[in-house]
């Protein structure tokens, strides 16, 4: 194994000069450093490294984050592929932008409560043990809240994002082939997250789920790309019209048993009962009395008229007679 000390850097910078004041002057100088790839195992003692923004130590058998105090300039620290379970001994790098720590074997993303702003965090495809998911501290979410803007957890057996919703300066997520499946909690976060532009949850079992991707469009106003697909105004303005007018139809049906029940409230089995013993008698009778009204009147006094006669002609042969 290989320990990174300053003899190592001056082998792989290929420092000529063989004057040690000379070449701590140097390192007093560089900004960028690359040992990825070099079998390093042990971060040892690298104080004149004063002004360095850049550290590269990917793909190497580190197994500890140590001896870093000196480096309260760097921005950006590669340390993917390495043998790292803990996220430690971080908190003198106080300009820390971007950390790279994808790779390893941690279980849980803690120790970042002291670190002043990172912007970026990638921790994508830890090694975990069998059936565990990737765990998150509230403590170091709560301090990354207001400055992560990037975060790529892919390949974690994460579950749920419910509490991620803290960090709300969030704009780019990658998510990819984790176990996310409930629309229900990606709404919750959706919610929160009011900056988000990007959203990569490719391989996760809800992208199996009915009008999945409509109804991410539907909730985050935001959201320009999902699972590396433009999504285009005219595409969430006709979801959102669409979304707008089944809301309002399933408003008027649940409105609509109530105005019936309003406007009928003997039931609808003793309305037909009436219908058919009531009325259509009142019909015949209607009919009856409409013949005997069109009845000529003319005829009527005529035969008045004769049984009058025939009673006064009775009546005078009966005195004639007396």
């Amino acid at each position: 194994m290989v320990r990174l000390t300053l003899d190592l850097i001056a082998k792989n910078v290929g420092h000529k000069s063989r004057n040690e004041e000379d070449f701590r002057q140097y390192l007093q100088k560089i900004t960028h450093l690359n040992l990825s790839d070099k079998n390093i195992d042990t971060i040892g003692v690298l104080s004149f490294c004063k002004n360095l923004r850049v550290l590269y130590l990917y793909d190497n058998q580190i197994s500890q984050i140590q001896n870093l105090d000196f480096a309260s300039n760097i921005t950006h620290l590669y340390l993917q592929n390495n043998c790292i379970s803990s996220i430690e001994n971080l908190s003198s790098l106080k300009k820390l932008e971007k950390l790279y720590l994808g790779g390893n074997y941690i279980t849980v993303v803690e120790g970042l409560d002291k670190i002043g702003e990172i912007r970026e965090l990638h921790i994508e495809s830890q090694h975990l043990p069998l059936g565990e998911k990737l765990l998150f501290d509230p403590v170091s979410l709560r301090s990354l809240a207001k400055s992560l803007s990037v975060l790529n957890i892919s390949n974690n057996n994460i579950d749920e994002l419910e509490e991620l919703a803290v960090l709300e300066n969030l704009s780019y997520l990658k998510a990819v082939d984790n176990q996310l499946q409930h629309m229900k909690d990606l709404k919750v976060v959706l919610n929160k997250w009011t900056k988000l532009r990007r959203m990569d949850l490719t391989g996760n079992p809800i992208c199996q789920k009915p009008k999945y991707r409509d109804q991410i469009i539907v909730q985050s106003q935001t959201l320009e790309s999902l699972d590396g697909k433009e999504i285009k105004e005219m595409e969430r303005q006709f979801l959102m019209n669409w979304q707008a007018s089944k809301t309002a139809r399933k408003k008027s049906n649940e409105r609509m048993p109530d105005a019936a029940d309003s406007e009928t409230p003997h039931p609808t089995l003793a309305f037909h009962r009436s219908h058919s013993v009531e009325e259509k008698p009142n019909f015949l009778v209607l009919s009856q009395k409409q013949k005997i009204e069109r009845k000529p009147l003319p005829r009527i006094r005529e035969r008045l008229s004769q049984m009058k006669a025939q009673v006064e002609e009775a009546s005078k042969v009966k005195a004639e007679g007396s």
